[in-house]
């Protein structure tokens, strides 16, 4: 594609989805294929399943990075950054926000009305994005057979990158190798990872060492909010002895219930350890590594295309991130959907969300917010 956008587009857009974007990647993922795909046609949907699939494979959060790839698409490397930089900006914002109540005041502002019927209003989005994704990833019988078997392993307890690098080798084996593909090669896709960059003592706590504690975590963290719970509580609780296991659970709340990227949580934890430029230096390190990555990443992706071997790999990537979606959106739905009123903001939100055609994200999740406000103390 050629790389003609104005950063000023790219900022405006992200900065907006950085403002909406609840309910965790899925969700994120949903609003910016309707926003760059269906809206704004910046690239094609094939294009964006290739970017969510590789994306899959490389450390960080995936939601985050899938706007640097959409910023990069659109007005190259500068766009990388400008995309990533705003989508992250007002959660981290909000973030700050939240902690300094938290020190000060040692509890944060009533925002539960509000999010009861975000939440349900997120589900509908993610459907919608599902349906018009799974349409494009779903080629052939023995590609849906894949994404059923990446649906089946993730709700067995496998981790999503294992379920989705399983559906990879799966799509190269059955479309490259059974195909007996001699020319095309896979030497030039190697997953990245950047390895452990070794412990920090927890004798003293500057900024510098909060910095390379979350650069590291940035670095090696695949997976969901869920994972990491398990990184932070390892490494802050168990090993530095920097927070208490219920400052950490306050402190992933924060970054659960804010919009954008869960990892904002390293801006509440940087506050309480240091203050403001304890928040600064642990939200640059656990998101610096992303714009790495992608940056690395980006270019050799339509290559993959050129290479059966490859483009079955990334085929069936594609479809196992789908069949991710569609566990998240079940295992979410589990928890949201408790009584007549989450299921009632849902179902309007899913009738209008199939029933209304470009209907924008951001209206939605309003919407939700006062439907949940109007409803949460019936």
């Amino acid at each position: 594609m050629d790389k003609k956008g104005s950063l000023g587009e790219v900022a405006r857009l992200f900065f907006k989805l950085g403002l909406i974007a609840f309910g965790g990647p899925a969700a994120h993922i949903a609003m910016m294929e309707e926003e760059v795909v269906s809206k704004r046609q910046w690239m094609s949907r094939q294009h964006f399943l290739d970017l969510v699939g590789a994306t899959n494979l490389i450390p960080g959060p995936n939601s985050t990075e899938m706007t640097m790839h959409c910023g990069y698409e659109r007005a190259g490397w500068k766009g990388l950054f400008v995309a990533g930089g705003c989508f992250i900006f007002p959660a981290v914002v909000f973030t700050a926000v939240l902690a300094w109540f938290y020190v000060e005041y040692g509890k944060i502002p009533a925002v539960e009305p509000f999010l009861y019927g975000i939440k349900p209003a997120v589900l509908a989005i993610i459907l919608g994005a599902v349906y018009k994704l799974g349409k494009k990833a779903l080629k052939n019988l023995q590609l849906g057979i894949i994404g059923l078997l990446t649906i089946a392993v993730s709700f067995l307890g496998v981790n999503e990158v294992t379920a989705i690098l399983g559906a990879g080798l799966s799509g190269m084996l059955w479309f490259g190798w059974l195909q007996r593909e001699k020319d095309g090669k896979l030497s030039s896709f190697l997953p990245l990872l950047l390895l452990n960059a070794g412990s920090v003592a927890a004798k003293t706590i500057s900024n510098s060492k909060l910095f390379f504690v979350f650069l590291k975590i940035g670095a090696v963290l695949f997976g969901s909010g869920y994972v990491l719970v398990a990184y932070l509580d390892g490494e802050l609780v168990e090993k530095l002895e920097w927070l208490t296991k219920q400052e950490l659970l306050d402190a992933i709340a924060i970054g659960q219930f804010t919009p954008g990227p869960v990892l904002s949580t390293a801006t509440f934890i940087g506050y309480q350890v240091n203050g403001f430029w304890g928040a600064i230096a642990a939200t640059a390190g656990i998101f610096l590594p992303s714009f790495f990555f992608v940056l690395l990443l980006n270019p050799i992706i339509p290559k993959l295309r050129q290479s059966r071997l490859a483009r079955g790999f990334l085929d069936a990537v594609n479809i196992g991130a789908v069949g991710i979606m569609m566990a998240v959106t079940f295992r979410l739905g589990q928890e949201i959907l408790m009584d007549w009123k989450t299921w009632s903001i849902a179902l309007i939100s899913i009738a209008i969300t199939l029933g209304v055609k470009k209907v924008n994200a951001m209206w939605l999740v309003l919407g939700g917010a006062l439907l949940g406000y109007l409803l949460y103390h019936i």
